[in-house]
């Protein structure tokens, strides 16, 4: 089974949340096949902004929405 990430980020009323600012400006990275790779994209566009603590990126696991009724596998990411 294909597992699709997301890899997404912008500005956050609260660092330690996750409710963003303005959704019109949010920076979608792009969607990647496995996670490692969505998590290496997801570590250059954090650290792009390290220093802005507003700025926050994230992984969606495109995979877990897109069907649900799967068991979820905790030994895989």
């Amino acid at each position: 089974m294909q597992k699709l990430h997301l890899v997404m980020g912008g500005r956050v009323k609260d660092p330690r949340g996750l409710e963003y600012t303005d959704l019109k400006s949010l920076d979608i990275v792009g969607v990647f096949p496995d996670y490692d790779s969505a998590e290496d994209a997801w570590r250059a566009s954090a650290q792009r902004t390290v220093d802005d603590a507003e700025m926050k990126y994230v992984i969606v696991h495109l995979h877990r929405l897109l069907e649900p009724e799967l068991p979820s596998d905790t030994t895989t990411k």
